[in-house]
């Protein structure tokens, strides 16, 4: 997987501890524990990515592993070895084969990436694994 042209780069010897946000894209293959805000920009966590963090992007795909709650504006892509636990709250959510995805997906109307206060949201918790 390679970055896209123009996205801010944090290799996979990385390790980064706190609060990481911006207002370009971002490409992750390191490890990450805090908090990452970038509700303009595309977030792709990368094959070797390990990271501990709740998200507020605008944009995410990932690859490697996640733990922490999502927030998304826009699309979340769950790529084949990905590995996410936690809660998603997004527009549009992609999973791809053999993704791993353990926690509770709300989908919302688009242009809304926060959780209707008014209780007729409609959200489903599920687990989805690949077949042993």
């Amino acid at each position: 997987m390679k970055p896209t042209e123009g996205s801010t780069v944090i290799g996979k010897s990385v390790v980064v501890r706190g609060e990481l946000s911006g207002n370009e894209d971002l490409y992750l293959d390191g490890d990450l524990e805090g908090t990452i805000t970038l509700t303009d920009s595309r977030l792709t966590l990368g094959p070797n990515a390990r990271v501990l963090a709740d998200l507020n992007v605008r944009d995410l795909i990932v690859f490697g592993s996640l733990k922490g709650n999502v927030r998304a504006s826009g699309r979340i892509e769950l790529r084949q070895s990905a590995i996410v636990s936690g809660d998603i709250i997004a527009n549009r959510l992609s999973i791809e084969e053999s993704a791993v995805m353990q926690g509770r997906v709300e989908l919302t109307a688009s242009g809304d990436a926060a959780p209707a206060s008014t209780g007729t949201s409609e959200s489903a918790s599920f687990v989805l694994e690949p077949k042993a």
